[in-house]
């Protein structure tokens, strides 16, 4: 399920340039104190990995940047996606920001003027997608020395398409409880790929942004969708829509 969260403010909305961190904080924020530690202090997990079943997109609406303050002004009007396959993390998301209406945004007093429900049920093996957050996909690999560095994909690349397949296999488990279907995902017509390099608190994140398509199961095409694509997605990575 996708929210569309329409955004108004009497002034301007400034943010650091680098404001993941303050989306996510703001999602903690407008859930339940009970869901909110499940989903932060613990997710959903395979393995050793954890994962959140939510992603954001970058806040949308015309901007400015002053990088001599280090912000990134927004006109009076923006707006926010956010999706996940859990109904009782989008029922209340929605509700209180309903109900609360004003909400702060770092420093910025905005209203939330409406929202908009997208359910984006996938009815074909084949969808046209757009991306509305920056996809990660990385490995962390060790030198002869033994020091730790991490290896950032690109779009177009076999390991990208892999572990891309891969991470969606492991969300459909912690979300079903089952296997995923056997056939692989696949990302084909892959264009206007940009780079974007990411501050998400001490941290630095390589991510890009595209248009492609994804062919393979419904099933995983739904949770891909619902819960983004990549890592790092209640970050605010990988956030995708039907294009």
């Amino acid at each position: 399920m996708h929210i569309k969260i329409f955004i108004k403010s009497e002034t301007p909305v400034k943010l650091p340039i680098h404001y993941n961190h303050i989306i996510q904080a703001m999602i903690y924020n407008n859930i339940s104190p009970e869901l909110a530690r499940f989903l932060h202090d613990r997710g959903f997990l395979f393995e050793k990995r954890v994962f959140k079943l939510f992603t954001f997109s970058r806040l949308l609406g015309e901007f400015m940047l002053d990088k001599n303050s280090g912000q990134i002004v927004f006109a009076n009007n923006l707006a926010l996606y956010i999706s996940s396959p859990i109904n009782e993390f989008c029922n209340q998301l929605g509700n209180y920001l309903l109900l609360n209406e004003k909400i702060l945004l770092y420093n910025n007093n905005v209203t939330i003027e409406k929202l908009e429900i997208d359910h984006q049920r996938i009815e074909d093996e084949i969808i046209d997608l757009k991306v509305l957050s920056p996809i990660t996909v990385y490995s962390t690999m060790k030198k002869g020395d033994g020091t730790i560095y991490t290896c950032y994909f690109e779009p177009g690349e076999k390991e990208f398409e892999q572990q891309l397949d891969n991470n969606l296999r492991k969300k459909y488990y912690v979300f079903h409880g089952k296997e995923a279907p056997q056939d692989p995902v696949r990302m084909t017509n892959i264009r206007s790929i940009k780079k974007h390099i990411i501050r998400y608190k001490d941290f630095t994140v390589k991510g890009y942004t595209c248009k492609f398509n994804l062919t393979g199961p419904r099933e995983l095409l739904q949770i891909a969708v619902d819960a983004g694509v990549g890592s790092k997605n209640s970050q605010g990575f990988g956030c995708i829509k039907l294009d």
